[in-house]
C-alpha cells in the first residue's frame, strides 16, 4: 500500500538577491508500506533536503506531498506526527534536558492537554531505553553524552512516537560498529514485526546491501535510480553518481554482495 507520494516536488532557497537556487527539482517518489529504503549519494545531493520535505520539516516550493491520500496540509501538527518520525544526524539541543526527558517528548502527540505523561508513557520509554542500551544514562544531560549515545537518545524519542514512517538522517554517523548493527538489527525488526517503514540515508553501500529493500541513488537534486539495492548499486551507477571506481564481491554461500570503493587517483 501506498502510503507517501511526492509528484513534482521542487525545493529552492534563495543563494544571493537575485538568483534561485534549487535543491531539489522536479523529484517524483512514492514509498509503500514495509519499505525499508536507503538514500544515498555524494554530498550535496540534496539527500537530507528531501527527507525534511517528506518529514514536513520544509515545504516544497512546488508540487504536492501526501500521506495516505491525504495533502500534507490537511493534517495538523499532532496528528502529523503520530505517522511521521524524524531523526536528525546530530544533537542540537541546548537546554539541560535529561535523556530520558529528550526520549518522552516523543508522547508529545500523545499527551493530554497540559502535556502530563501517564505510567504506560513512562513504561513505554524505559523500554526503549533498555532496547537502545541507554538506561542507564536517563538522568544524565544529553548534553553530557557521547555523540554516539545522544544519537541512540534520539532515535529512541522516535521510537516512543509510534510512527507508521521513521525517517533517520546518517543514524550510523556517530555510532560505532557494534551499535550501528544492534540498532539496525531493532529497526528491521521493527519492519517486519510492526510494519514500520523506515528510510534512512546513508553513505555506506554494504549497509544499504545489508538491510534495504530498496535504494535510491541521488545526485544534483534529483533521483537517479531507484530500486532493488543489488540491482541499483552496481559498478557504474557508483562510477555516475559518485565518481570513484568499485568492486562488487559476491558470496556465493549466503548470496550477499559487499561493495569495496577505490577513488581515482
Amino acid at each position: 500500500m501506498q502510503i507517501i507520494n511526492l509528484k513534482n516536488i521542487s525545493f529552492n532557497f534563495q543563494s544571493d538577491a537575485h538568483e534561485k537556487s534549487f535543491k531539489i527539482h522536479e523529484l517524483n517518489l512514492a514509498i509503500s508500506q514495509g519499505d525499508f529504503i536507503s538514500i544515498l549519494g555524494p554530498n550535496g545531493a540534496g539527500k537530507s533536503t528531501l527527507i525534511k520535505i517528506i518529514s514536513n520539516i520544509y515545504n516544497p516550493s512546488i508540487g504536492e506531498a501526501s500521506l495516505f491520500g491525504k495533502n500534507y496540509t490537511e493534517y495538523s501538527r499532532k496528528e502529523f506526527a503520530k505517522n511521521i518520525a524524524y531523526v536528525p544526524q546530530n544533537n542540537n539541543t541546548q537546554f539541560p534536558y535529561s535523556v530520558y526527558e529528550i526520549v518522552m517528548m516523543g508522547r508529545s502527540p500523545y499527551l493530554n492537554f497540559w502535556g502530563i505523561e501517564d505510567k504506560s508513557d513512562q513504561d513505554l520509554v524505559f523500554e526503549i531505553l533498555h532496547k537502545l542500551e541507554i538506561y542507564h544514562l536517563r538522568n544524565k544531560g544529553i548534553n553530557e553524552v557521547s555523540g554516539g549515545e545522544a544519537q541512540r537518545a534520539l532515535i529512541a524519542r522516535a521510537l516512543v512516537q509510534k510512527p507508521k514512517i521513521l525517517f533517520l538522517d546518517e543514524p550510523n554517523a556517530h555510532l560505532d560498529i557494534k551499535h550501528q548493527i544492534s540498532i539496525f538489527n531493532l529497526l528491521k525488526n521493527y519492519n517486519i514485526d510492526k510494519k514500520l517503514t523506515v528510510v534512512f540515508i546513508s553513505h555506506d553501500f554494504n549497509l544499504s546491501l545489508r538491510y534495504s529493500n530498496r535504494a535510491v541513488l541521488m545526485k544534483f537534486g534529483k533521483i537517479l535510480y531507484d530500486g532493488i539495492p543489488n540491482e541499483v548499486l552496481t559498478k557504474n551507477n557508483i562510477n555516475e553518481v559518485f565518481n570513484v571506481d568499485s568492486e562488487i564481491i559476491s558470496n556465493i554461500e549466503n548470496k550477499n554482495m559487499y561493495i569495496n570503493l577505490f577513488p581515482y587517483s
